[in-house]
């Protein structure tokens, strides 16, 4: 594939950066922000219902939401929500310690804070907050951040609760827990400059940096999460949602436009067909006769299910549903997901993967009949109930409608492969009013002056100090800079007297290493790692043991590094017990030693830390071991 030249083609992004904050409460009440595990104390239903705005207008994302009909059963505990994430209670003040952190983080990025704090509404009612919408306030405007000798404009940093999560979906209900809901969320928004996906990601990185020298935010999948708006030219506005993965900012640019680039050669091919929309009609035929004796799994439940099977042609778009946007992403893809949400049905068949599923190429003949389609031409169908079958096929329609204009403005949510797939339509400027249950908060020259006074410092001076201190190459010092634990390093090293390069090493490429073998590394608490390092720091460990201990204490929620050290046998060696082993050893293996002489080394050293791994530092025991090989000559 030749390279895409993203300056011709106008690429440009804006990022929206949302970091959960690590306070002592949540935004609006009092319980502690935390995430609660086993089964619900408190369980109640509801279903949302979209608001007109002051101009008496409908939010067209809302009424997306509300028109799929879906309810919503909420779960509590007492440990992680109150009645104010149940509206069942009015919110309490602004939490003064998200303002100060918000602050912070907007002086660091030059933007200019507001004279007075005022919350509003943003209507959300997919079930995500009980409200039915999200309180936000504006905390700095037109601030910055450097990028290479790029500079990019911060539009806005706010503060917003943070969403209750989503843990299941049956029968037209959804399951959220309130426990994440009314966390302290920051969001940072920048300009539309952004020029390219590499570029994208070293702007995230960047203001994720900044976010965390604060040193009050959270860490964990989860806990930071990027909207991406990209948009080239001839293409659409796209705002793609959820990228939990600072790394995959770039992969999410760059499969989104090609998306968009095979969506414009589509556009290009219809229009050479002659294809017009007036000709793409909601003309639905059941067809279920086609199918009464047919084989395909799905749609003989759907029938046993006194379902039925419905159509509609697609004139002048045979072969044009099953084009390639991305990698296992179709243009039938698309529409199967605007036909999952619009028509609560499992998905849709189309004649371009026929025969296929257990339908036979008689059915398919069949089908092509009964919808008059002819050789050009696709058919659509879907097998559920009347309604859904109806609903479904009309969102394909206007999907194909969308298809002969290039690409449609939506919301996308991110996958974990850097691919996306359509959420919703696009919100609009309806969605926003005031919260009138919140008093505006004062942000005084006082407290400027005095956050002010008392700054982080900046990346660029840590990277800095951190080489200038500490002895750490640029690489490592980078990257214990990005690391969502590099708060911690300086800590460690002060309390431990452990080697810089040792906790450094450790924080980053050991902890990604586990997490990618999928080790819940989050599970361990700040000062379990603490513990661990100075532990290692008074010889009661070796390094070589530290990731035995943190997989253990990651397993293990609840239990303490004592526990740890007694389950895996790590009990330290003393000088003297190592000794002994060593004249054992050296003792056992005497002809190797006389033929080998120095030689002997390497086979030595193995036999000994066969049986003391984790237990005694390896530079001790070949120290000692060389000591004794010495003597021995």
């Amino acid at each position: 594939m030749a390279e895409i030249d993203y300056g011709k083609l106008g690429l440009k992004v804006g990022l929206e950066i949302h970091q959960q904050l690590d306070t002592s409460t949540k935004l609006f009440c009092n319980c502690k922000p935390q995430l609660f595990k086993g089964e619900p104390e408190i369980t109640f239903l509801r279903r949302l219902r979209p608001t007109q705005s002051e101009l008496g207008q409908v939010d067209p994302a809302a009424y997306f939401e509300f028109q799929k009909g879906v309810k919503i059963l909420y779960e509590s505990s007492n440990m992680a929500a109150c009645l104010v994430e149940m509206d069942e209670e009015p919110p309490h003040a602004l939490n003064m310690e998200a303002v100060e952190t918000a602050l912070t983080a907007a002086l660091m990025m030059n933007s200019k804070p507001v004279d007075e704090i005022h919350v509003m509404r943003k209507t959300v009612i997919d079930g995500s907050n009980t409200t039915g919408f999200q309180r936000t306030c504006v905390i700095a405007l037109n601030g910055e951040v450097k990028v290479g000798e790029k500079t990019i404009p911060i539009q806005h940093l706010s503060l917003e609760e943070d969403a209750a999560r989503k843990t299941g979906e049956e029968d037209n209900k959804a399951r959220y827990r309130i426990d994440r809901l009314g966390i302290p969320l920051i969001e940072v928004a920048t300009a539309p400059v952004i020029t390219s996906p590499k570029e994208a990601e070293v702007a995230a990185y960047t203001i994720g940096r900044i976010l965390r020298a604060t040193g009050r935010v959270m860490r964990g999948l989860g806990t930071i999460r990027q909207d991406v708006n990209i948009s080239i030219s001839g293409g659409a506005l796209i705002e793609i949602k959820g990228v939990q993965e600072l790394e995959t900012v770039n992969l999410v640019v760059e499969n989104e436009v090609q998306r968009q680039l095979n969506l414009i050669e589509i556009c290009e091919e219809l229009k050479k067909k002659g294809v017009k929309e007036e000709e793409l009609q909601e003309q639905f035929l059941e067809v279920t006769n086609v199918f009464r004796e047919t084989k395909c799994k799905v749609i003989r439940k759907a029938l046993e299910k006194k379902n039925v099977v419905m159509a509609v042609k697609l004139p002048k778009f045979r072969d044009v549903l099953k084009r390639e946007l991305l990698p296992n992403l179709r243009l039938g893809t698309e529409m199967a997901d605007r036909a999952r949400f619009w028509g609560k049905v499992g998905g849709i068949f189309h004649t371009d993967e026929m025969p296929a599923y257990g339908v036979t190429e008689e059915e398919v003949n069949l089908l092509r009949k009964a919808v008059d389609a002819e050789e050009s031409d696709a058919a659509v169908f879907v097998a559920d109930s009347h309604e859904n079958c109806r609903d479904a096929l009309v969102a394909v329609v206007e999907r194909a409608r969308e298809a002969i204009c290039g690409v449609p403005e939506e919301t996308r949510a991110a996958n974990p492969d850097g691919t996306s797939r359509y959420m919703r339509p696009r919100p609009g400027a309806a969605r926003m009013y005031p919260e009138t249950d919140i008093p505006p908060v004062q942000v005084s020259e006082e407290l400027i002056a005095r956050i002010c006074s008392c700054l982080p410092e900046s990346s660029e001076k840590k990277l800095e100090r951190l080489m200038r201190e500490f002895k750490l190459n640029l690489k490592l010092a980078g990257q214990v800079i990005d690391s969502e634990y590099g708060g911690l390093f300086d800590v460690l090293v002060r309390e431990s007297g452990v080697s810089p390069t040792v906790v450094a090493a450790f924080l980053t490429e050991t902890l990604k290493s586990l997490k990618r073998e999928g080790v819940d590394v989050d599970a361990v608490r700040e000062l379990q790692i603490r513990d661990v390092f100075r532990r290692v720091g008074s010889g009661e460990l070796s390094k070589e043991a530290l990731a035995d201990v943190f997989v253990w204490l990651s397993r293990n929620e609840g239990k303490g590094v004592d526990e740890a050290v007694e389950s895996l046998g790590l009990k330290a060696v003393s000088d003297g017990e190592l000794r002994t082993l060593i004249d054992r050893v050296v003792a056992e293996n005497s002809r190797l030693v006389e033929e080998k002489g120095e030689g002997s080394f390497g086979p030595l050293m193995g036999i000994v830390m066969r049986d003391l791994r984790g237990k005694v530092d390896a530079g001790k025991v070949s120290r000692l071991l060389k000591e004794r090989l010495s003597k021995r000559g």
